[in-house]
């Protein structure tokens, strides 16, 4: 006689680890916090009657009011997510809603309501705009991870004081450097290769104000990101990047209790040592590191190689996950999970590059766009370098020897090297053969959301495909793809794999969006309280 089984653990409450926070544009389906870093558009509520705040970077006052955008009456219950049952297959807001004639007036109401994030700040919120400075410095450093701290100290060590911008508010300042922490910098106007100091940055700092930067050279060391995945219900409560694990998920408590990881290398490997105890699975659109089969085994974590994620079960939260083998040969199957981490693939921010006119390439190693650059990590812009993740650079070690070098790239000026004759790359990345089988598989029932800022749908850029829009800008502007505050970050990379697949073209040959400033979102009172007159600011 077999013993009895176990008693199963203690049910927590459905999406207890991602409560949803807000509801998307067009189908109001429930947001949760993704990616943690305050790149996407998961997390965005209304402080003070201030809309589109994203919460996973700010820190709410003791009396500060924070309300839900998007949804009526709350963003668990929300009577506008109606939409989502009822148009299944989407909603066409670009032809559709033209029949009866007398209803068009009302469809056009309910497509604006749908239409747009949050509303207008009150008009008690406005205030006049913090006054911004002008500095003129000979170097500004984009950036103060490892590898731009590394170049900020190799300047300082040369005799100069560099400007260095740092995204993240509570970090320690390079001793000698002018350190602002809390801040984010665009190219306004691209660098003037006549001007004096060529580059002009326009930084926004947390309190509001804004910095007017006229600099010689700039080292961009603005890192790398964890990339999304298309599946059937990817945008679900409990669908998260491994940095929305690391940033919002502390280890005592990380907010799931039998998760799904998808990758199988280093990224993996860093989820099973914080996380391994709340580690249901293992999957892999490829071959698994030995690392990482290694930990696994150690924690009694499966694994599932060269397998599909197909989507997960769940509305409000993620129950279920859906898998198939990869080749077909065998059936699809369920492994049950609360939450699935996207921890298969690390890609470079190439906006700034994109801006400053610098000349990009397609990296099949990552398969993402990342700047051209040459040893010392110098790009085509002169003056201008690259530095950790957007040169190349996928360790610590060797991002902070990139930081060296385009901190004695910037100091010897110069101009590009000669161009390497060398042909292109004529590798694959393994995400181009899994969406090839994806695609030809179905990943089944439930909505493929590929831009969750827009609510753009898989469907939608298949069937713009097939109309014979082809290029990725044609298909941004036939349906909205990458047209959100993410700035196609979460969307653009996979629509390269998938549009290079059907169009029967490289990546590269479906060509990339035009980057306008600011890529990332600037506050109009910022940019207004910048001096009028330089040299009275002076």
């Amino acid at each position: 006689m077999e013993p009895d089984p176990p008693p199963p653990p203690p049910a927590r409450p459905a999406g207890h680890g991602s409560p949803p926070l807000t509801r998307s544009t067009r189908y109001h389906r429930p947001r949760a916090p993704f990616c943690g870093v305050g790149y996407c558009t998961n997390c965005l509520v209304r402080v003070n009657g201030v809309p589109n705040v994203r919460s996973c970077q700010y820190d709410a006052a003791p009396g500060e009011v924070v309300e839900v955008e998007n949804a009526w009456p709350s963003a668990r219950f929300d009577v506008l997510a109606a939409f989502d049952v009822l148009f299944p297959q989407g909603i066409d807001t670009l032809r559709g809603f033209r029949r009866p004639a007398f209803a068009v007036p009302w469809y056009q109401r309910v497509v604006r309501r749908l239409a747009g994030t949050g509303r207008l700040p009150n008009p008690s919120t406005a205030r006049a705009p913090s006054p911004g400075r002008l500095v003129t410095t000979d170097f500004v450093v984009v950036g103060g991870g490892c590898a731009g701290r590394a170049a900020a100290e190799s300047l300082v060590a040369a005799g100069h004081r560099p400007v260095v911008l740092e995204r993240e508010p509570r970090t320690s300042p390079v001793p000698g450097a002018e350190w602002f922490p809390g801040t984010t910098g665009v190219f306004l106007p691209p660098p003037r290769a006549e001007a004096l100091r060529p580059f002009e940055l326009i930084a926004r700092r947390s309190d509001g104000s804004a910095l007017d930067l006229r600099a010689r050279r700039v080292v961009v060391a603005v890192g790398g990101y964890d990339a999304s995945l298309w599946f059937a219900g990817s945008d679900r409560p409990g669908v998260l990047t491994a940095e929305g694990a690391e940033r919002l998920r502390p280890v005592e408590r990380p907010g799931f209790d039998h998760a799904v990881v998808f990758g199988g290398g280093p990224r993996t490997l860093q989820i099973l040592e914080r996380f391994g105890n709340h580690v249901e699975a293992v999957v892999a659109p490829g071959a698994i590191d030995p690392d990482v089969a290694r930990r696994a085994s150690e924690l009694d974590v499966p694994l599932f190689p060269r397998t599909l994620l197909l989507g997960v079960v769940g509305r409000r939260s993620v129950r279920r996950v859906r898998l198939a083998p990869r080749g077909g040969g065998q059936p699809a199957f369920s492994v049950e999970a609360d939450a699935v981490v996207l921890a298969h693939r690390r890609l470079p921010h190439p906006q700034l590059f994109f801006q400053a006119g610098a000349r990009m390439e397609w990296r099949p190693d990552v398969g993402a766009y990342g700047p051209t650059v040459g040893p010392s990590g110098a790009t085509t812009v002169p003056g201008l370098a690259a530095a950790g993740e957007s040169a190349g650079a996928a360790t610590p070690d060797r991002a902070r020897a990139s930081g060296v070098a385009a901190a004695n790239a910037v100091l010897a000026g110069g101009g590009w090297p000669a161009p390497d004759p060398s042909p292109p790359s004529a590798l694959h990345h393994e995400l181009e053969g899994y969406y090839q089988e994806l695609l030809s598989t179905g990943p089944g029932p439930g909505k493929v959301v590929v831009c969750p800022c827009e609510d753009v749908l898989l469907g939608e850029v298949l069937e713009a495909t097939e109309r014979g829009y082809r290029g990725i800008e044609v298909i941004k502007r036939y349906t909205g793809l990458g047209t959100g505050l993410c700035q196609g970050r979460y969307c653009l990379p996979d629509a390269l794999l998938v549009l290079a697949l059907r169009e029967h073209r490289t990546p590269r040959e479906v060509g990339y969006i035009t980057q306008r400033p600011p890529v990332v979102p600037t506050a109009l009172g910022a940019l207004a309280g910048l001096p009028d007159d330089p040299e009275a600011a002076a």
